[in-house]
């Protein structure tokens, strides 16, 4: 299997070039359009990539299994459950085995030092397809919604993020230093995002990125409006005690009212009604998240075939 000496990992959004965002979106928008026609392409023909995931999945999971079967390639699921790495297997070992048989890895799991050692020594392309750090994959899908609701460029909007300053938000972050949008991130005290990012962000961008305790003051005039889960895989016993601290950032029918009009909201799901959104609004007709989800698949069909160079 011939091998790239410098394999295209997407690991984190700052890994790439605003115009690089820009280019994986719009070809994400094209696949879509060729798929909702009805035509074929398969340019992956032969390859065959690996889903390697220590959390549960089920849109990423089947979204880039179903993205690699339309672009006429394999997939093989791989859970650390099944691999040597239960026993101790180095990832360095892993990862220039793993190399030999495919041709992309898909990591999701918990810690961004492991799809970082992955990486480091795979002659393959590696993708975060989640850690607890940074989710890019589900960021640019977002993007990818955002461009297909809104006229405007993205230079232009107002992103409101709301809630937890988690891996997503970390990715939002990125996005907003790379095209340059404001952003507003509303999390509660000692929910906020990673300094570090944060910091290193607002320095780069072109556009404030701003950080209150306020959700309405986030959301005021806001474009989009972003919604997670309060409590992330792993928190769950933190779950009670979240609830009762992020009541006020709920997305609901009142915080709504302080955006504009016309702003779309977003979760990247799964969605828990009557805690961070209410039904009312999922449902509503600013609500775009089913459109969202099934972006996910047209951007991962992109990333691969940027990543493999198909």
């Amino acid at each position: 299997m011939t091998k790239s000496p410098n394999p295209r990992h997407y690991l984190t959004v700052s890994d790439l070039a605003s115009d690089e965002i820009l280019f994986l979106v719009n070809r994400a928008l094209k696949l879509k359009n060729r798929y909702k026609s009805g035509q074929p392409y398969r340019p992956a023909i032969g390859k065959v990539i690996g889903l390697l995931f220590e959390k549960p999945s089920t849109r990423t999971r089947v979204s880039f299994e179903a993205a690699m079967l339309q672009l006429g390639g394999n997939v093989t699921f791989l859970s650390s459950r099944d691999l040597q790495l239960r026993r101790g297997e180095p990832l360095k070992d892993t990862a220039r085995v793993l190399s030999q048989y495919l041709h992309c890895l898909v990591v999701r799991t918990f810690g961004q030092d492991v799809v970082d050692e992955l990486a480091r020594w795979s002659d393959i392309p590696v993708i975060n397809g989640l850690t607890d750090q940074h989710h890019p994959c589900q960021v640019l899908s977002d993007i990818m919604t955002v461009m297909e609701h809104k006229d405007e460029d993205m230079g232009a909007l107002k992103v409101a993020w709301v809630g937890d300053g988690n891996n997503v938000a970390h990715s939002w972050i990125q996005a907003a230093s790379r095209l340059g949008f404001a952003l507003a991130l509303a999390c509660p005290e000692g929910y906020e995002p990673n300094k570090e990012i944060l910091s290193k962000a607002q320095t780069e961008s072109a556009a404030p990125i701003t950080l209150t305790t306020d959700p309405k003051e986030a959301v005021e005039s806001a474009d989009v409006i972003n919604a997670d889960v309060w409590a992330s895989m792993g928190q769950e016993q933190e779950a009670s005690k979240r609830r009762e601290i992020f009541a006020p950032f709920q997305i609901n029918k009142a915080l709504l009212a302080k955006a504009k009009t016309d702003a779309i909201v977003l979760h990247c799901l799964p969605a828990h009604r009557g805690e961070e959104i209410s039904e009312e609004v999922l449902e509503g007709p600013n609500s775009v998240v089913w459109d969202q989800a099934e972006n996910k698949m047209h951007l991962h069909k992109a990333v691969l075939e940027w990543a493999m160079g198909l």
